[in-house]
C-alpha cells in the first residue's frame, strides 16, 4: 500500500514572509526558529571521520548494525551517562540515518496500521503525529503522557510516544512519571517510544541560578540528571516493549551527519535492524567513526552544554524584560513561551519588524506560544538581546 498520506501544520515556508520583513532590518534577520547547530564539531570527530575515509567500512559496504567499535562506544556511552547496561536489561542497538527518519519510520517498522493508536503529547514535535499518519494509523494527543488514565483505556492503543526532556516545551519528566507510563503500557501490550535526542541538555540543577542572575554551582553539569527509560529503575531490568532514540545532533553538532541510534527491546531492535539493511537506511561508513568519538568525547559535550547554557541564560533575560513570561528551560535547547497577543503569528508579525524570527508555537500543536532557539551563534544571540532590549 506504500505510505499514507498525511497533514501537518510544520512547515518552514509558512514564515517566508515574516523572514522577508526580518531581512529588511538594519543589521539582518537574527533566525532562532530552527533548532540547527552552528557550532563546530569536535576535533575527536574530524579525525575520527578523516582516519576513516579509506577504512573497510568504507570502500566496502557499511555495517546496518554498526561496527563493533560504534557498537563499543554506545556500550560504553549508557553505561557512563544513562546508568544503563544494555546487555543487563536485554537490548539491543541499531544506529539510525539522523534521529527524524527514525520517528518517521517508527511507527510503519513496527507493522502499526489501520485501527492502531498511537499516544503522543499533545504539544510536541510534529513528526511523531505524521510518522504515524504515514503508517495510516491514529494519533491519539493528550494533554500530558504521564496521566496514563487519559491513554491506556482507549482501545486500540499500540505505541506511546515520551519527550523527554520535551520539545518545545523543555519539561523532563521524572523516574517514577516514566516507569508509571513503562508499567501502563506494558499492561496493555503497547510499546513506549522515549525521545531521549535532548537527554544530555538538562538545566535543572542551574535552573535557580540563571533565573536570579546567580553564577551556576561548579556541579550544575550533569550528564546523567535526566532519566532514561530503559535505566532499571524504570524499565524493572527488561527493555520488554521500550525503545529510545537518542542523537548525537545536538551533544555533538553533529546534524548533518545523521548520526542517532535505536535502542531497547531485543526483539523489535533486531526486527528493525532487518528491515534497515533492505532499505539501505544504514549510516556510512565513516561516519560510524565520527559517531563512536562523538559518543566517547564527553568534554567535548561538557563544553557544548556551557555553550547553550549561556545562551539560554541570555535569552531568558532578554525575552522577560522584552515582556514575555519566559523562563529557562528545564531541558532541551529552547525557551518556549505565551505569545504577547496569544497569537503566535501577530508576535511572529512584531518581532519580524525588529528583525527577529521565532517558531510559532502552531507548528507544535499551541498556537498561542512561541519557541525561541538557542542554536544560534553567540554574536547572533547577543544582537538579539540587543535589538530586544532597545524595542
Amino acid at each position: 500500500m506504500g505510505f499514507h498520506s498525511y497533514s501537518s501544520p510544520y512547515d518552514w515556508s509558512r514564515i517566508a514572509g515574516y523572514k522577508a520583513t526580518a531581512k529588511t532590518v538594519a543589521g539582518g534577520m537574527i533566525d532562532l526558529s530552527v533548532g540547527s547547530p552552528v557550532d563546530p564539531v569536535p576535533a575527536s570527530v574530524r579525525d575520527a571521520l578523516i582516519a576513516a575515509v579509506d577504512a573497510p567500512n568504507a570502500h566496502g559496504y557499511p555495517v546496518t548494525a554498526g561496527t563493533a567499535d560504534l557498537k563499543e562506544a554506545i556500550d560504553g556511552w549508557f553505561r557512563r551517562l544513562r546508568g544503563v547496561d544494555l546487555k543487563s536489561v536485554n537490548a539491543a542497538v541499531v544506529p539510525t540515518v539522523g534521529s527524524k527518519e527514525g520517528v518517521a519510520l517508527m511507527a510503519s517498522l513496527l507493522h502499526l496500521g489501520p485501527g492502531d493508536v498511537v499516544v503522543q503529547p499533545k504539544v510536541s514535535y510534529p513528526t511523531y503525529e505524521i510518522g504515524t499518519q504515514l503508517a495510516g494509523a491514529t494519533v491519539l494527543k493528550v494533554d500530558d503522557v504521564a496521566d496514563v488514565d487519559s491513554w491506556a483505556r482507549v482501545p486500540g492503543v499500540k505505541a506511546v510516544w515520551v519527550n523527554s526532556p520535551c520539545n518545545p516545551s523543555g519539561e523532563v519528566l521524572n523516574a517514577d512519571w516514566l516507569a508509571g507510563i513503562v508499567a501502563a503500557a506494558r499492561s496493555i501490550g503497547a510499546v513506549v517510544l522515549s525521545d531521549e535526542c535532548y537527554a544530555l541538555m538538562d538545566w535543572r540543577g542551574a535552573k535557580h541560578a540563571c533565573e536570579s542572575n546567580e553564577p551556576a554551582a561548579a556541579n550544575a553539569f550533569s550528564l546523567s540528571a535526566t532519566p532514561c527509560a530503559l535505566n532499571p529503575q524504570v524499565c524493572e531490568g527488561r527493555a520488554d516493549g521500550i525503545l529510545v532514540l537518542y542523537s548525537l545532533s545536538k551533544q555533538s553538532n553533529m546534524a548533518g551527519y545523521r548520526t542517532a541510534l535505536i535502542a531497547g527491546d531485543y526483539r523489535l531492535v533486531t526486527a528493525m535492524a532487518e528491515y534497515r539493511k533492505q532499505i539501505g537506511q544504514i549510516i556510512p561508513g565513516p561516519v560510524q567513526a565520527a559517531m563512536a568519538a562523538g559518543l566517547r568525547d564527553v568534554e567535548a559535550v561538557r563544553a557544548q552544554w556551557n555553550r547553550y547554557h549561556a545562551r539560554l541564560t541570555k535569552l531568558v533575560a532578554a525575552l522577560r524584560a522584552y515582556g514575555y513570561d519566559a523562563h529557562m528551560p528545564s531541558g532541551a535547547l529552547y525557551v518556549w513561551t505565551r505569545a504577547k497577543s496569544g497569537d503566535c503569528w501577530s508576535d511572529m508579525a512584531e518581532l519580524a519588524r525588529i528583525g527577529i524570527i521565532a517558531s510559532p508555537g502552531e507548528f507544535y500543536g499551541a498556537p498561542q506560544y512561541l519557541r525561541f532557539s538557542a542554536t544560534a551563534a553567540d554574536e547572533a544571540i547577543d544582537d538579539a538581546c540587543a535589538r530586544l532590549a532597545s524595542a
